[in-house]
C-alpha cells in the first residue's frame, strides 16, 4: 500500500496531540503527586498509610504493618519525590516534542509505550477485567500510531 510523502507540519498529525495530551496529562499528574509528597512529609504520610492499610487490609500483622512504616522516612520521601519528578519531565518532554511532531518523541513514546505491553498483558492474565484491558487496548493503540508516524518518517 503506497501512502503519501510525510507532512512535516505538526498541525497533521492529529494522532501525536492526542498522544500529547494524555502523556501532559500524565507528567502533570506526577508532578502534583511528587508535590503532595513533599508537602505531606513523611510523618503524616506514614499516618496516611497506616490508615489505608488498616481499612483495606485489616489482618496485616504488626510485623508487616512496621515494616512498610520504617521504609517512610525523609530520605525515602525524597528519593520518590525525585524519581517521580524525572518521570513526570519525561512525560512533559515526550508531550511537547509529540506536539511539535518530532521524530525523538515518537521513537521516546513508541519505545516507552510498548516497554509496559508484557506487564499489561500478563496484568490481563491475572487480572482480567474490561479495565485492565482497556489499559491494554490504549497502549496497543498509543504503539501503533507512533510506529505509524515513525515508517511513514521513513519513507521521506
Amino acid at each position: 500500500m503506497e501512502t503519501s510523502a510525510y507532512n512535516p507540519d505538526p498541525r497533521a498529525h492529529p494522532g501525536l496531540h492526542a498522544i500529547a495530551l494524555f502523556e501532559g496529562a500524565k507528567g502533570v499528574l506526577a508532578l502534583a503527586f511528587a508535590g503532595g509528597l513533599l508537602a505531606l512529609g513523611p510523618d503524616r504520610l506514614r499516618e496516611s498509610v497506616q490508615a489505608i492499610v488498616a481499612r483495606f487490609i485489616p489482618d496485616a500483622g504488626p510485623g508487616v504493618m512496621g515494616q512498610w512504616l520504617d521504609k517512610i522516612n525523609p530520605e525515602s520521601v525524597h528519593i520518590a519525590v525525585v524519581i517521580i519528578a524525572v518521570y513526570a519531565g519525561m512525560r512533559l518532554l515526550e508531550a511537547w516534542g509529540l506536539w511539535r511532531a518530532r521524530a525523538w518523541a515518537s521513537w521516546l513514546g513508541c519505545i516507552g509505550s510498548a516497554a509496559y505491553l508484557p506487564l499489561e498483558i500478563d496484568a490481563l492474565y491475572r487480572h482480567p477485567g474490561w479495565p485492565t484491558a482497556a489499559l491494554l487496548v490504549v497502549n496497543l493503540v498509543i504503539v501503533w500510531v507512533l510506529w505509524r508516524d515513525i515508517r511513514r518518517r521513513k519513507k521521506i
